[in-house]
């Protein structure tokens, strides 16, 4: 009796091991089969990288897919972070960027075919159109040295994108580049060593109020702030416009400077992956695009889809006249240098020539952080503080630049600041020796941020705070660093960047109250401090 119990037991346990074996394999190939059910679906869809400023026509393109039964995705980046994300691997059908001139950046094996611009849109002076008027801009031709005379006689201050991560800063700041140097017939490096021309460049970014890392965000923040003006696209300053006038604000008055003005042409390109599917979807795409259908969907958005910029039966709804928009004047387009002095220029203005800045981080050092999170911490700090790696996205900082570091968790634990934004060896040291534990107080470190920057002279220096915290606040002091921002009277941005279990809802009041905004760093820290580098 006892054998023939082992023997069922045997007889059991071998026919549960052959029903776990079948069950395994049954589940790796249903795990297979989702897997490549995933894969097609991903093939079959068209993916697009754009610049963010095309967010506005999305819903246009993807009416159209829809009714051609085409897959389309559209990931938004800034001008800059395009080129790299293609540089570095990530995989598109098609790029849609604001300037040909980007093309040109990519590396030699992304191989880019059919590229048609889509659209002109110039890059112009916003100014309050009261303002504009006391300059004395209405009604007659302005010239960039007018614009660097109000600035240096203190009339005149704006906001901007920064030059080294957008198109309308970059293209504004080569526009300025090659107008202040009298127009040669192509800009050369050795135009870039003109000390005279350095000199004006400093004093025309000497006027920088606030600066922003995408165009979307500049807009936002002007429209929650008090400003005078800002450089933008002529679409933006459409789009702005109804909003101001919705709200019964003073509106933008748009300033082309007569000796050039830096023109975004909008292409749309093939990333040739060798599919002919896709080529034909993109041709699809493109050709709607470039339709008279597609075209005038484009106007209604304030793009330019004219030859020369010059159309005196523009719908005037759209191109208004009392915003300084002129449809039948033609504009001097800046011509564009090459990728190498581009690049050179780039570099120069990141080193030399905006205006100097004074950025306290606030470092999240609460028991929380212990391990991969500070380790984390230790890598994006480090990067962002070597010049070395930092300049590989021209982010580094300057010689002129001053870098403020306050470690906390429930208390301060410690302030450091370098006067020369190069020399952050002794800074480097003390990230990396501080050691994590405690609870969690983002107020009171704001607070101390607000303290030290409410002593720099903000003719000097452009500030900002970035805090870096992983946990929910143990105590709340919104109302208390609410009554010392207002105190201190002065526009100084909090920026956090969100990591672990971050309380959004408390950094998004922080960021409601200085305008400024959130970064998500809990996917990629690292990543999360070079986006908001471009802030300050």
């Amino acid at each position: 009796m006892e054998k023939k119990q082992k023997k069922s037991i045997i007889l059991i346990f071998i026919i549960f091991i052959i029903m776990i074996c079948f069950f395994e394999g049954m589940r790796e190939e249903l795990g297979t089969t989702i897997k490549n059910t995933e894969k097609n679906n991903s093939d079959n869809t068209f993916k697009i990288i754009s610049s963010t400023e095309n967010k506005d026509i999305e819903e246009i393109i993807q009416n159209y897919a829809k009714k051609n039964n085409i897959d389309v995705s559209i990931d938004y980046a800034g001008t800059i972070e395009i080129m790299s994300k293609l540089n570095n691997g990530e995989k598109y059908d098609a790029v849609w960027c604001s300037n040909s001139i980007w093309l040109y950046m990519l590396d030699s094996k992304i191989k880019t075919t059919n590229s048609k611009s889509t659209s002109i849109n110039p890059v112009v002076f916003g100014i309050k159109k009261s303002k504009a008027e006391e300059l004395g801009f209405i009604g007659k031709d302005v010239y960039m040295k007018d614009i660097l005379e109000a600035i240096n006689q203190g009339k005149l201050k704006f906001n901007m994108s920064s030059p080294t991560q957008t198109n309308t800063g970059a293209t504004a700041y080569l526009g300025f580049l090659t107008t202040l140097a009298g127009n040669p017939e192509i800009l050369t490096e050795e135009n870039l060593q003109n000390e005279e021309l350095k000199d004006q460049l400093i004093q025309l970014y000497s006027g920088v109020k606030r600066s922003s890392g995408d165009d979307e965000f500049l807009q936002e923040m002007f429209l929650k702030g008090n400003y005078e003006a800002l450089i933008t696209y002529e679409t933006s300053l459409i789009n702005m416009n109804k909003q101001l006038e919705k709200k019964g604000e003073e509106p933008l008055y748009a300033i082309y400077t007569k000796d050039g003005v830096s023109i975004s042409d909008s292409p749309f390109a093939y990333i040739d992956n060798k599919d002919d599917a896709k080529l034909e979807e993109f041709k699809k795409i493109q050709n709607y695009i470039l339709s008279n259908e597609g075209q005038a969907e484009l106007v209604k958005t304030g793009r330019r889809v004219w030859f020369g910029g010059i159309n005196e039966n523009a719908d005037k709804t759209v191109f208004n006249p009392n915003w300084g928009i002129d449809t039948s004047k033609y504009i001097v387009p800046v011509k564009y240098p090459s990728t190498e002095v581009i690049k050179k220029s780039l570099g120069i203005y990141q080193t030399e020539l905006r205006k100097p800045i004074h950025t306290v981080f606030c470092l999240d050092y609460s028991g929380s952080m212990y391990g991969k999170g500070n380790n984390q911490l230790t890598e994006a700090m480090d990067y962002i503080l070597n010049e070395e790696e930092a300049s590989k996205n021209l982010l580094q900082f300057s010689s002129k630049d001053k870098i403020t570091i306050i470690p906390f968790n429930h208390q301060i634990l410690g302030e450091y600041t370098t006067e020369d934004g190069r020399n952050t060896k002794d800074l480097i040291n003390k990230i990396t020796s501080t050691s994590v534990s405690g609870g969690t107080d983002i107020y009171l470190t704001a607070m101390k941020g607000l303290e030290i920057l409410s002593q720099e002279d903000l003719e000097t220096y452009n500030v900002s705070i970035v805090l870096m915290t992983d946990g929910a606040s143990n105590y709340n002091r919104l109302d208390e660093l609410t009554r010392l921002y207002k105190q201190t009277g002065k526009d100084i941005p909090i920026f956090s960047i969100m990591f672990g279990d971050a309380e959004e809802e408390q950094l998004q009041d922080i960021a409601d109250l200085t305008n400024a905004k959130i970064f998500d760093g809990k996917t990629n820290l690292l990543e999360a401090f070079k986006q908001v580098r471009g802030y300050n």
